[in-house]
C-alpha cells in the first residue's frame, strides 16, 4: 500500500507548475465558449425581436432551449466519461458545441434556431463534468479549488466577450438581422479551437489507476503531461467502485446530490435568468434607453463587477473554504436583490440600481457560481466522480432553464422588483442547502472519497461494486 499511496501523493502533493497551467487552458477554452455561447442569446434576442416579433412564451423558449438540452448533455456525457473514460468523451463535446454554433447563425426563423441551440446546449452540457474532473484529478491538494476555479473562471472572458461583440457589430453599422447571426456564429470559432487542444491532453492518471487499475499507463500518463517521473505502484490502488445504483440509492450519496445539485440548481435558477434576460431588466429600469446603452450597461456589471468577482474566488477559494464561500455568496446574493425588491422607488436611479445589481453579480461569482462547479468535482469517489458532477449540473441547468424561461413571464407580472424578490429566496435556500455538504478543502480527493465509502458499507460489511 505504500507505493500506491505514494503515486496519488504524487498528485498530491506536486508543486504548481506549467502543466498545471497548461490544464488550466485546455478545460478553460471550452468555458469560455460554453459562456459565450450561453449568455450571447440575450443580447440576439434584442435584435431577434425586432426581426421576428415574437410572442414573450417564445423569447423565453429561445433563450433557454440550450440550457435544456445542457440538462440532457450533462447528465449522459457525465455518465459516459465515468463509464469509457474522460478522454474519449473531451472534445466530442466541443463538436457538438462547434455545429450547433454554427447552425444557429443560418437558422431560417425561430423554430429552426431553437433546435440548433439545443444541439449546441446538449454539447455544453457535455463539457461541465468533464472539464471541472479532469482538471480535479491533475491537480494537488493545496491548489486544487483554486486551479477548478480557473478553469471555471474562464466564462467571466465569455460573458464580458458577448456584449463587447454585440456593442461592436452594432456599432459597426452592420444591419440588425445580420448581426445577431454573426453574433451567434462567432461561438464556433473557440470551440473549433477546443477541439485541437483537446486532443492533446491525456488521461487522467486517477481514473487509469483506480479504476482501470493501468497503473504503469497512469505514472506514464502523468510523466508525459508533467514532465515529472514517479514510479507506478506493482498493483492497482485499493479503491471501493461505486455505481450509479450506490449513488442513487444510498443515502450517504443521495445526501451528497441533495447539496451539490440542490444547491446548483437554485443557484443558476437565479443567476441565469438575471443574466441572458438582462437586457430586458436594464429595458425595464430604463423604457427609454437605446439598446446600444442597454448593451453597454451589460458590459460594465460584468466587467466591474462579475469578472474581479472570479479573480477574487480563484485566488482565495482554498483559504476561505469552499463551502464557506458558497454559503457567504448566497446569503449576499440574498440581500442585494431583496433591497433592490423592497426599494420601490430605486428604478428612478439607474446607477444605484446598477450597483446593489452588480454587487449580486460579484457574490455570485466569488462564490456559488464557482463553488457548485468545483465541490461536485472533489466530494464523489473517481469511479462516478463524473457522474455526481454530470447529475448536479444537468439539474442546475434544469433550474437555469425554468429561471430563463420564467424570468420575462415572472417580471411582466411582477415587475422587476417582485421578480428579484423571489428570486431573494432562491438565494436563501441554497445557502441552507449548501450546509449539508461536506468542505472539501484542504482535504485529498481519495480521502473524501474514504469518508464517503464507510458510510456505504452496510450492515453486513459487504462493499458495494459497480
Amino acid at each position: 500500500m505504500a507505493e500506491n499511496e505514494g503515486f496519488t501523493q504524487s498528485l498530491d502533493n506536486a508543486p504548481l507548475g506549467l502543466f498545471h497551467l497548461r490544464a488550466v487552458v485546455i478545460s478553460g477554452t471550452g468555458f469560455f465558449t460554453d459562456a459565450y455561447d450561453l449568455f450571447i442569446i440575450g443580447a440576439a434576442m434584442v435584435l431577434i425581436k425586432q426581426e421576428w416579433a415574437p410572442s414573450k412564451f417564445l423569447v423565453g423558449l429561445v433563450g433557454s432551449s440550450a440550457l435544456l438540452a445542457a440538462f440532457l448533455g450533462a447528465t449522459v456525457f457525465g455518465r459516459l466519461a465515468d463509464a469509457v473514460g474522460r478522454k474519449r468523451i473531451y472534445g466530442l463535446e466541443a463538436v457538438i458545441m462547434a455545429l450547433g454554433a454554427l447552425l444557429s447563425a443560418f437558422a431560417p426563423n425561430l423554430w429552426w434556431l431553437l433546435i440548433f441551440r439545443f444541439i449546441m446546449g446538449i454539447g455544453i452540457g457535455g463539457d461541465y463534468p468533464v472539464s471541472a474532473v479532469l482538471m480535479s484529478e491533475y491537480a494537488n491538494i493545496k491548489d486544487r479549488g483554486k486551479l477548478v476555479a480557473l478553469v471555471f473562471s474562464m466564462q467571466a472572458l465569455g460573458l464580458v466577450a458577448g456584449p463587447v461583440v454585440a456593442l461592436t457589430l452594432m456599432a459597426s453599422g452592420i444591419p440588425n438581422d445580420i448581426a445577431w447571426r454573426i453574433m451567434l456564429g462567432l461561438g464556433a470559432i473557440p470551440a473549433l479551437a477546443v477541439i485541437y487542444l483537446r486532443r492533446r491532453m491525456p488521461e487522467s492518471p486517477r481514473y487509469v489507476a483506480q479504476v482501470r487499475g493501468q497503473t504503469d499507463e497512469a505514472a506514464r500518463n502523468w510523466e508525459a503531461f508533467s514532465g515529472q517521473k514517479v514510479a507506478a505502484p506493482e498493483q492497482a490502488p485499493m479503491h471501493q467502485k461505486v455505481g450509479l445504483k450506490e449513488l442513487l440509492s444510498r443515502r450517504s450519496t443521495l445526501r451528497l446530490l441533495l447539496g451539490t445539485a440542490g444547491s446548483w440548481f437554485l443557484f443558476d435558477y437565479a443567476y441565469y435568468g438575471n443574466s441572458i434576460s438582462m437586457p430586458l431588466v436594464l429595458k425595464g429600469v430604463e423604457p427609454h434607453t437605446s439598446t446600444l446603452t442597454t448593451m453597454a450597461w451589460s458590459l460594465i456589471i460584468f466587467a466591474v463587477f462579475a469578472a474581479p468577482g472570479y479573480v477574487l474566488a480563484f485566488a482565495r477559494i482554498d483559504q476561505v473554504g469552499h463551502k464557506r464561500l458558497q454559503i457567504i455568496g448566497f446569503v449576499m446574493m440574498a440581500l442585494s436583490f431583496f433591497v433592490i425588491g423592497i426599494w420601490h422607488g430605486i428604478a428612478s436611479h439607474v446607477a444605484l440600481f446598477i450597483i446593489i445589481f452588480g454587487i449580486s453579480y460579484f457574490f455570485a461569482e466569488f462564490g456559488p457560481n464557482t463553488t457548485t462547479f468545483v465541490i461536485p468535482a472533489e466530494v464523489y469517489p473517481v469511479s462516478i466522480r463524473t457522474t455526481g458532477h454530470g447529475i448536479s449540473a444537468g439539474v442546475a441547468k434544469l433550474g437555469a432553464f425554468i429561471g430563463v424561461f420564467l424570468f420575462p413571464l415572472m417580471s411582466s407580472t411582477f415587475g422587476i422588483a417582485g421578480t428579484l424578490l423571489i428570486t431573494a429566496v432562491f438565494s436563501i435556500l441554497g445557502a441552507l442547502v449548501t450546509l449539508v455538504l461536506p468542505e472539501p478543502s484542504g482535504r485529498s480527493l481519495e480521502e473524501l472519497s474514504h469518508d464517503l465509502g464507510r458510510r456505504l458499507v452496510p450492515a453486513g460489511g459487504h462493499r458495494p461494486t459497480r
